[in-house]
C-alpha cells in the first residue's frame, strides 16, 4: 500500500515516519483491498501561540469507498494513534456489517400506516423534528454566541457529484468517513436524503419529496 504524508505548518520527521510505517500492517490487515493511504498532520496555535495542537488526518483509498478519520492532541504522535484507533474500529465495524448481510441478507420495507421502516435499523425522523427544524425551534448552540463578533454564517462550503445507494449502503458509508450524517439520492425513491446518527446504534433518515409545478393554463 502506498502511503503519503504532509506537514502542513510543522516538519515531519523521520522518526514520526518510522511510526507510521510500523502502523502501516495493522491497516492492511483491516483493509487488504487498500492501495493508498494519506496523512495529514496540521500543526496549529492559538491565543498567540499560547496553546497548540496537532491534527493527524487518515484518508484510505482503494477499491471501495473512501475511509477518512481524524484526531487532535498537543502531541502528534499520540494524534496519530487516536487516528489509526478511529480508522480500524470504522473499518471492524464495516467488516461486521458485511459478515452479517450475508449471513442476513438486508431488506427495507416501508408500513404506510405507521411510516416506520422494518428490516433495517433506521427509522425516518418524526413530524415534530421536522417541524422544529423547519420552524427554527431547535437551537444551534456554539458556545461563541456572547462574542461581540459573533454571527451564525455559514463560512466553510463543500460540493459532492450526487450518488444514487440504498439506505443501508449510506449508513455504512456514513460510518466508514466516521461522520454523523450522510447526503445521498435514495436509490429506491430518487429522493435526496441523509441519514444520521441518533442515540447507540439507532439511526435516523430525512427525505426531500418534489411535486412537479402544474402547467401553466391547466384547469
Amino acid at each position: 500500500m502506498e502511503t503519503s504524508i504532509v506537514g502542513v505548518g510543522v516538519s515531519v520527521s523521520d522518526r514520526f515516519r518510522g511510526v507510521v510505517d510500523e502502523k502501516v500492517p495493522r491497516i492492511e490487515q483491516l483493509a487488504p483491498r487498500a492501495q493508498r493511504l494519506d496523512i495529514k498532520v496540521t500543526h496549529r496555535a492559538y491565543h498567540n501561540g499560547r496553546v497548540e495542537d496537532e491534527t493527524v488526518e487518515l484518508t484510505l483509498t482503494g477499491k471501495g469507498p473512501i475511509v477518512r478519520a481524524e484526531a487532535v492532541d498537543g502531541d502528534k504522535f499520540a494524534a496519530l494513534d487516536m487516528a489509526v484507533d478511529k480508522l480500524a474500529e470504522q473499518l471492524r465495524r464495516a467488516k461486521d456489517k458485511r459478515i452479517d448481510a450475508r449471513k442476513h441478507p438486508r431488506g427495507a420495507k416501508l408500513d404506510k400506516e405507521s411510516g416506520s421502516l422494518q428490516g433495517v435499523d433506521v427509522q425516518p425522523a418524526s413530524a415534530e423534528v421536522l417541524h422544529a427544524v423547519r420552524t427554527g425551534e431547535i437551537p444551534i448552540i456554539t458556545g461563541n454566541e456572547d462574542e461581540e463578533d459573533y454571527t451564525p454564517v455559514v463560512i466553510r462550503t463543500k460540493e459532492f457529484g450526487p450518488e444514487w445507494m440504498t439506505v443501508e449502503d449510506a449508513v455504512d458509508r456514513m460510518e466508514l468517513v466516521g461522520h454523523d450524517f450522510f447526503l445521498f439520492i435514495d436509490a429506491r425513491t430518487d429522493h435526496p436524503s441523509v441519514v444520521y446518527r441518533r442515540k447507540g446504534w439507532d439511526y435516523g433518515v430525512i427525505s426531500l419529496t418534489t411535486q412537479a409545478a402544474p402547467e401553466v393554463g391547466a384547469a
